[in-house]
This record gives structure tokens, sequence and C-alpha cells, in this order.
């Protein structure tokens, strides 16, 4: 059965509408209370800080792959996806030294403009393939807006998570449509839905960090959340490779 065209943004329009009524989205009280707290060579907090190395390197080889002219529209969407891993690993390595509030918009900004780059980059790759790099610049700037948003209503004493829960969730969501709609290959359908297993699975362990710590000593499950969501960063992005993209879709919507 084919999907409709008009389901992408009629979900995320949905989604807009729920999460309006649903209100503002505080952030737990004890968010940066994170289980493994050890120093390795003078760094605290070390795995957690060291755990983000893999970003940068996958971020890294997106860059390196998104050299090839074929990306047509796509490059400008993966290229920001890419250079999301690497803020990543600058930007939680920061936080991870001395976690707060503040430090933390350098965590989540990076993780939102990935998930702009991925969305846009899809989009061109699958169902859009004339899409203005201005697309891309708009959801880069709206994912930056989402968690300045969180910031400055946290700082005010009401904390509202929304925008930025919103833009990092949405490609779960337009993705895999998407690829659908524009008859993407199988190769990369399976490679979205590996993506989304693993990063299912950090969350699972970011949730069990202090559980994960107890069990295994060595590693806690934050750790092994950044490793996960590393291995995920992978699968997508494959999905870029030469050979891997379609440089054309058959409709845009």
């Amino acid at each position: 059965m084919s999907v409709p065209r008009w389901l992408p943004a009629a979900l995320l329009v949905a989604a807009a509408i729920g999460m309006l009524a649903h209100g503002p989205i505080p952030q737990t009280p004890n968010y940066h209370d994170f289980a493994d707290q050890r120093a390795l060579l003078g760094v605290p907090n070390s795995l957690d800080v060291l755990s983000n190395v893999p970003f940068l390197v996958v971020g890294l080889w997106g860059l390196w792959a998104m050299r090839a002219p074929e990306l047509g529209a796509a490059r400008a969407g993966y290229a920001l996806f890419a250079w999301g891993l690497i803020l990543t690993s600058i930007g939680s390595g920061f936080y991870h030294l001395a976690p707060d509030n503040f430090r933390l918009v350098f965590d989540r900004i990076p993780i939102a403009l990935a998930a702009a780059g991925l969305i846009a980059g899809t989009r061109a790759a699958t169902v859009a393939p004339s899409q203005s790099p201005w697309f891309t610049v708009g959801l880069g700037t709206a994912a930056i807006a989402s968690v300045l948003w969180w910031y400055a209503t946290d700082l005010r004493g009401r904390g509202d998570l929304g925008p930025y829960l919103y833009i990092q969730f949405a490609p779960l969501v337009v993705v895999p449509l998407w690829q659908a709609i524009g008859e993407d290959s199988t190769r990369n359908r399976l490679a979205f839905a590996a993506a989304i297993v693993l990063y299912g699975a950090a969350k699972v362990a970011e949730v069990e960090d202090k559980a994960i710590f107890a069990s295994l000593g060595i590693m806690s499950g934050h750790t092994i959340k950044h490793l996960l969501a590393a291995a995920a960063a992978v699968s997508l992005v494959s999905m870029a490779l030469p050979g891997n993209i379609r440089s054309h879709g058959p409709a845009r919507v």
C-alpha cells in the first residue's frame, strides 16, 4: 500500500498541536546526576567524556563521504548532520566535564542540528530533488532556537523541552515515510531501521544509567548510550554514501 504524500506533513502538524495542548515539558530534576563520576588521567567523569570521541570519528567520515557530487540537493542537509555529530562530540564532552544546565546548551544544540540535517538531507534525497539550501538553513535555525527556548524558559523557572524534543524525534516519523514515498532502496530503509533500534537501545541505557553501572561496574548506562548512539550515526551516514543515495525522487512534498 502506497503512503499518501501528505502524511508526513500531517503527522508533524498533529504532533505540534499535541505538544502545544500538552504544555511545557520540564527536564527531570536529577538530570545531571550521572552514575559514573570516576576520573581518569585528571579527566573528571572520564568515560562519559571520552565516549563522545566516536561521534567525532563518524562525523569526519560523513564529511569526507559527502564530497560526492551525486548527493545533489541532499548534500547541504547531510553535511549539517555530519557537522552536528562533530559538534556533539565537542559539546557533549564539554558538558560532561562539569554537568550543569549552561553546559547542556552546548550538548543539545549539536544534537538538534544533527536531527535537522537528517530531516533536510533525507527529504531532498527522496522526495524533494530541487530542495533549496535555505530549507536546511531554516531547519538548522529552528533547531538552535528550540534549545535556546528551553534554556530561556528554564532561567524563568519553567523550562520547556517541547520544541527540542520535537526536532529530535521528528526524523523517526518523517524519514521512513519519505523513504517509502520516494521508493528509496531497501538497503537505506534497513539502515534507518537499524539506526532506530540502536537509538532506542541508547535511550534505554540512558534511563538505566545507574542500574547498568551497578551491574557492570566498569561502564555506566550513559557511556553505553553514547556508544550506541554513535553506532546509530554510522548507519545513518551510510545512507548518504556514494551509490546508496538517490539524487532524485518522484515527487516534491
